[in-house]
């Protein structure tokens, strides 16, 4: 059995028949090299499809041109959005990404946290809904949270959520909704949304209705859990506002399979707006999430860190914290 190996540093020097101190130099473009060396190391390189070894870069000191991103998992429309924005606003600086996907697990987000940092990535973004990592207050490289509260001194960027829920729940009670519920993944001060659909309940008088089903619940019983939560308020609600849209899709298959007309009789609106539930739910009520520009600001206020950590500083001009971008009221077929 032929067994397959990355050509190494010796390798191209063998091959170029030049030492390894000369083929660090024409690397890393330094002293002075003749151009006949230079083009003997590059025909090396070429012949044996050398790659450089990123995590020896690092060790050495080198940017590795390599961002970590940390989200639940690409497979939601949300993040895969996210990761795709990111990876092209990268792009534009010439950097990469490794995408880990937590999938919800704090100890899997712990090994990946641990990975990006002995790798030495040049910075980490991370969008994952694990709650009470310590372990991002030892991280001594730059890092960003998209709409993950971690620390008044990590820059969060995120969609201007309180207000976006307010126009989402006014927008029920326009319609007619007398009595709107909140579906939610968790009930809290940290849950924004929830206090934009709570601040317009307040004004208008209305008792609160709110539903939580973990983010991280598996399919089959999440659709379950949001039965459940339907069924039993079947002759109290007339509306619901769901913080994600794959919840709000759930909620509007219980409205058709119990008879419920949309809009008529029930009214739904969701969150997130991503381009692949749009094409699969175009009529969808949401809020849809300037997913574009979270990325873009991540990705430039990530650079500003890198930048600063390389010219010595220590650390990059402050940030308010939390940037928030405006969200934009959709309002589709089902209010």
């Amino acid at each position: 059995m032929v067994v397959r190996r990355e050509p190494t540093l010796a390798d191209v020097a063998e091959v170029a028949g030049v030492s390894l101190t000369t083929v660090s130099r024409v690397l890393n473009n330094r002293g002075y090299l003749s151009q006949e060396t230079k083009d003997r190391v590059a025909r090396a390189i070429a012949q044996l499809n050398y790659r450089p070894n990123q995590v020896a870069r690092a060790l050495h000191g080198k940017s590795t041109n390599i961002i970590g991103v940390i989200v639940p998992t690409v497979a939601l429309p949300f993040f895969g959005e996210v990761a795709a924005e990111i990876e092209n606003a990268l792009a534009v600086h010439q950097y990469r990404m490794l995408v880990c996907n937590s999938m919800g697990r704090a100890d899997r987000e712990r090994e990946y946290l641990d990975l990006l940092v002995s790798h030495r990535v040049d910075g980490i973004i991370s969008g994952a809904h694990n709650e009470n990592l310590r372990e991002y207050q030892t991280v001594r490289m730059p890092l960003v949270t998209i709409d993950r509260d971690l620390s008044p001194s990590i820059p969060n960027i995120r969609c201007a959520n309180e207000p976006a829920a307010r126009d989402a729940t006014r927008l029920l009670l326009d319609r007619g909704a007398r009595r709107p519920a909140l579906l939610t993944s968790r009930t809290g001060p940290h849950n924004r949304r929830e206090a934009g659909y709570r601040s317009v309940l307040e004004q208008a008088g209305i008792e609160p209705v709110i539903f939580t089903v973990d983010f991280h619940t598996p399919d089959a019983e999440r659709a379950r859990m949001i039965d459940a939560h339907l069924d039993g308020a079947a002759d109290v609600i007339d509306a619901v506002f769901a913080t994600d849209d794959l919840s709000a899709a759930a909620v509007l298959d219980w409205a058709q399979r119990h008879g419920r007309r949309v809009p008529q009789d029930f009214k739904v609106i969701g969150f997130d707006g991503t381009s692949a539930v749009r094409r699969a739910l175009p009529g969808l009520a949401t809020v849809r999430q300037p997913i574009a520009e979270l990325a873009r600001t991540a990705v430039e206020v990530l650079l500003a860190q890198i930048r600063a950590q390389s010219e010595g500083e220590q650390e990059a001009a402050p940030v308010d914290s939390p940037i928030e971008l405006p969200g934009l009221l959709l309002t589709g077929t089902t209010t």
